[in-house]
């Protein structure tokens, strides 16, 4: 494993990890969630990325700067995990990896920046996320995937309600306010936004999940295929939410399965 920093922060790196063989080899994209928090990192994808290097895939684990950090949130989180992506053309010239066969996965924050990162040639070119050429994805895997970040903002607003709690939501801590504060930002930012995307898009979603509703993954697969887009849908009936990273869980062979089916397609 090697750590490789793709910018001058001390949270802009990545763990590269190449499978055996002279390759090229596949690659992917692997992002961690957390809500998109500091208190989150890339060790939570860790061992997933292992596995998968393991079964012939070249892994990219990124870190990228979260709120409650400098820099991140609102754009920065964003342009992280944009920058990261397309740093696999410069790593592209020292290792065997194939530029062709770039897939990105991600668990719950992480999986709307993986299905976004896929998407984000449909940015607007006014936009503070838009970033020229940005590197070809092959297709997506998003693991309870926050896809829908109104949907998302949503729930917690209403959670927070019901509670009578003080807010907290995370959504809102990434964007920088609500939907009605920043309607363009959540277009930009927001996978369900820029559909139809183009690429192939694989949701798998635990029905047992009380961080990130089902409903959301459902709702994402609905308009997806509405406006024309392959996707394929997963819903793992006895599954919750970290069932879907931990190796050693009934969920783990089907989500390592749907990679692999998405590089050897």
């Amino acid at each position: 494993m090697e750590k490789i920093f793709y910018g001058t922060n001390q949270n802009q790196f990545g763990e590269l990890l190449l499978p055996e063989g002279e390759g090229p080899h596949p690659v992917a994209i692997v992002i961690h969630g957390g809500f998109w928090r500091k208190r989150v990192t890339l060790e939570r994808m860790r061992k997933a990325a292992q596995d998968l290097t393991a079964s012939g895939i070249a892994t990219w684990n990124i870190e990228y700067r979260r709120t409650g950090q400098e820099g991140g949130g609102w754009p920065g989180t964003l342009i992280d995990a944009a920058n990261a992506s397309d740093y696999i053309r410069t790593l592209s010239k020292s290792y065997p990896l194939d530029l062709n066969k770039v897939v990105t996965i991600g668990h719950s924050a992480g999986g709307h920046l993986a299905t976004w990162i896929a998407a984000r040639h449909r940015i607007a070119k006014d936009s503070e996320l838009f970033i020229e050429d940005p590197i070809s994805i092959l297709g997506t895997v998003s693991l309870a995937g926050v896809n829908d970040l109104e949907m998302m903002h949503g729930v917690h607003h209403y959670r927070d309600k019901v509670l009578s709690r003080e807010p907290d939501n995370p959504t809102a801590e990434l964007i920088g306010g609500s939907p009605e504060e920043y309607p363009t930002r959540y277009k930009h930012a927001s996978p369900v936004e820029l559909l139809p995307i183009g690429v192939h898009q694989t949701l798998i979603h635990g029905a047992l999940d009380i961080h990130v509703p089902i409903g959301i993954s459902d709702h994402f697969h609905r308009e997806a295929e509405s406006a024309g887009d392959s996707v394929k849908y997963v819903n793992l009936l006895t599954a919750e939410h970290l069932m879907l990273t931990n190796t050693t869980s009934p969920a783990w062979p089907t989500v390592k399965e749907e990679v692999l089916l998405l590089v050897n397609n």
